[in-house]
Order: C-alpha cells, then sequence, then structure tokens
C-alpha cells in the first residue's frame, strides 16, 4: 500500500471468524494465536465485549485491523489483541484502533494490555505508561 488510504474504525461484535483469522496471520501473531481453531476464535470474538475494526475505504471494505478488548464498560477494559496486517502497518492504523477503542469505551474506563516483547516501543511512542505490578496465570493451551 503505498498511498495512505482512509480508513474506516467501527464496532464490529459479529466479526467474521475468517476476517478475524486473517488478520492475525498476516499481522504475524497467529505464532501466538490459534488461528486453526475456528470455534476458539469465534468464543474470543463472542466473549470479548469490544471488537473494534480498521477497514480501508475501498471497494470490498478489506479488513486491515482489529482491537478486541475484554470489558465491563464501567471501570477497566483489557485489550487483548491488536492485530495490524502487515501490508498496512506504518499507517497509523494501530493507534486509531486504540484511539477508537478509548472513544467507545469513554473517559471513565482504564485500558490496560499486557505487550509482545518486539511491540514495547510502539505503545510507549503512542503515550501509553507501563505499569509495574501485573501478574498472571499463563494458558495451559
Amino acid at each position: 500500500m503505498m498511498d495512505k488510504p482512509a480508513v474506516l474504525y467501527a464496532c464490529e461484535p459479529d466479526l467474521p471468524v475468517s476476517e478475524f483469522a486473517q488478520v492475525l496471520r498476516e499481522s504475524g501473531l497467529d505464532a501466538i494465536r490459534p488461528v486453526d481453531d475456528e470455534g476458539r476464535l469465534q468464543r474470543m470474538i463472542a466473549g470479548a465485549g469490544l471488537v473494534m475494526t480498521a477497514r480501508r475505504n475501498v471497494e470490498g471494505k478489506p479488513l486491515v485491523g482489529v482491537a478486541r478488548s475484554v470489558t465491563d464498560f464501567s471501570w477497566c477494559a483489557y485489550l487483548s489483541d491488536l492485530a495490524v496486517s502487515s501490508k498496512a502497518q506504518g499507517l497509523g492504523i494501530g493507534q486509531g484502533l486504540i484511539d477508537a477503542t478509548r472513544r467507545e469505551l469513554g473517559p471513565e474506563v482504564s485500558l490496560m494490555l499486557a505487550s509482545v516483547p518486539d511491540a514495547v516501543g510502539f505503545y510507549e511512542r503512542i503515550g501509553m505508561n507501563r505499569i509495574s505490578d501485573a501478574f498472571w496465570h499463563g494458558r495451559e493451551r
């Protein structure tokens, strides 16, 4: 993508699994997401609470990014997936998805995430603060 195309951001709670899987693959997150388990991907979408998408504003409106968050819409949100197709990276779509997510959540809701090591610099560049006192139990599968 040579030109910086117009991007449409929207809330898509019924995002098709096939499109979600495709963006995960194109972003490189397929290495750490269950892209070959359609049922699990469907449960991930259904249970998210908030699924924001980025689509190019061209014929067919191809999906180029997804931000999937688990939230109560009152106090907190966990941004569990931020995936941008490799062909659309560097166009501001990741930040656009986070901005759209924050607008949808409103000013009373905090947004947190766990970053893969390669993306830490991106989150710092867009002004997210690191927190040091976070804990977790990892998945068994």
